[in-house]
């Protein structure tokens, strides 16, 4: 089951007899045999003599999946040194020495460094976060063959019982994901050994969320009256939610350029790097959002640079963008919880303007390709994910269409 041999070159697993461990138990190892030199490499599990007459077909199945992982680790490094040019045990020595270039924690690094160099900065705070949280578990030195199905569910577990929602381990996963399917692409980690999929591990759904209000819901948030912090957060949720459901991070960071005639023309940061970044959205500059702007944002003074809203400043860095950025939605996530709590209104955030947005003009029988083209979507399949089922009004209207002229 464990065997390999290609081109004078031999992978076995082995148990190695020569001396037992004080549990009474040997060592399994991996061999490798090249012109009669053979070197070993551990697997990290040990057994009696008598499982290993059984072996694979023992108990301890955790050990036989560590120890096959190990096996196809070693051949893949092997069949990656004959396809470049020729075996060497230095070589496969370095590749699999621990190395940094070799470890989760160095591909994840790596990938920070990428990220940063690209200026995609939320997707850098997503990296780091989930290396992190993936230290805090496995340390600061997890091997790629570290990384099984069985180590991945404990993983989840562990971040379930700190208090991890499902869609932050999804996060997570999803992250650490990308880097094992690099090292499948480079060859580093092999199909036979990789560790998502079906039968396997697969990422858990985040836990499905109510993000879109009613437009019953809306009317008790525009009607709402507290000190001048609470309904600047309420105002500039409704910019957003007016202006094609913008995300704060574009919205904190129009500039009067942006404004063209009566509407607001903008092209979303989120996708200004692809194909189709250049692509503007076009979202009419209503009379309710030049009252918001009059009221917290910078009057007009000629000047086309000059920011809609006063949290932006000249020159601001990527890091310094973001740190704006989540300041002010941190401090609007909070003040939207007192309003739900003084109104009755489901909680909502920044981003619940987004989906209510959406919605609402699917609720009002907008076609779905026009919310798809005011959201900036790239497909009709992405705007469906957005949109709410029917909500509470909606369905009592419906339901009279059953009774209407029966009774």
């Amino acid at each position: 089951m464990f065997k390999y041999s290609k081109s004078g070159v031999s992978v076995f697993v082995v148990l190695d007899r020569r001396r037992a461990k004080k549990s009474g138990l040997f060592p399994v190892k991996v061999e490798v045999v090249c012109n009669r030199k053979q070197k070993y490499y551990l697997t990290g599990q040990d057994l009696s003599e008598e499982d290993w007459a059984h072996f694979p077909r023992i108990q301890d199945q955790f050990a036989v999946e560590e120890i096959e992982n190990r096996f196809y680790q070693v051949r893949s490094e092997v069949e990656v040194l004959m396809r470049n040019g020729g075996f060497s045990f230095p070589a496969l020595d370095g590749r699999l020495g621990g190395g940094r270039q070799r470890t989760v924690n160095s591909m994840l690094e790596k990938m920070m460094s990428d990220l940063m160099e690209e200026g995609r900065i939320n997707s850098y705070y997503r990296c780091r976060s989930t290396l992190k949280n993936l230290e805090r578990y496995g340390g600061s030195d997890i091997r790629l063959s570290d990384v099984t199905p069985y180590w991945l569910k404990d993983c989840e577990r562990t971040w379930v019982k700190e208090g991890k929602s499902l869609t932050t381990v999804s996060i997570y996963m999803k992250t650490l994901k990308s880097i094992m399917n690099q090292a499948l692409r480079d060859g580093t980690v092999r199909r036979q050994t990789f560790p998502f999929g079906q039968g396997r591990y697969m990422v858990p759904s985040g836990a499905g969320r109510k993000l879109a209000l009613s437009r019953c819901d809306i009317r008790r948030i525009i009607s709402y009256r507290g000190d001048a912090r609470l309904e600047e957060s309420r105002d500039l949720w409704l910019f957003s939610y007016l202006c094609n459901g913008i995300n704060f991070r574009d919205m904190l960071y129009l500039k009067y350029e942006n404004v063209v005639g009566d509407e607001i023309w903008f092209v979303r940061a989120k996708t200004s790097r692809s194909s189709a970044g250049s692509r503007y959205i076009k979202a009419v500059f209503t009379p309710e959002m030049r009252r918001i702007v009059d009221r917290w944002g910078n009057r007009y003074d000629g000047n086309p640079d000059t920011y809609l809203f006063r949290y932006a400043g000249d020159g601001d860095d990527v890091f310094v963008t973001a740190s704006v950025v989540r300041k002010v939605i941190a401090r609007c996530n909070r003040a939207f919880a007192r309003i739900s709590a003084e109104t009755g209104v489901p909680r909502f955030t920044t981003y619940s303007a987004r989906h209510s947005f959406a919605s609402v003009l699917k609720w009002s029988g907008a076609d779905i390709s026009f919310i798809s083209e005011s959201l900036g979507h790239s497909s009709l399949a992405m705007t469906e994910n957005y949109l709410a089922g029917s909500g509470h009004e909606e369905r009592v209207r419906k339901s009279r269409l059953l009774t209407e002229k029966l009774f």
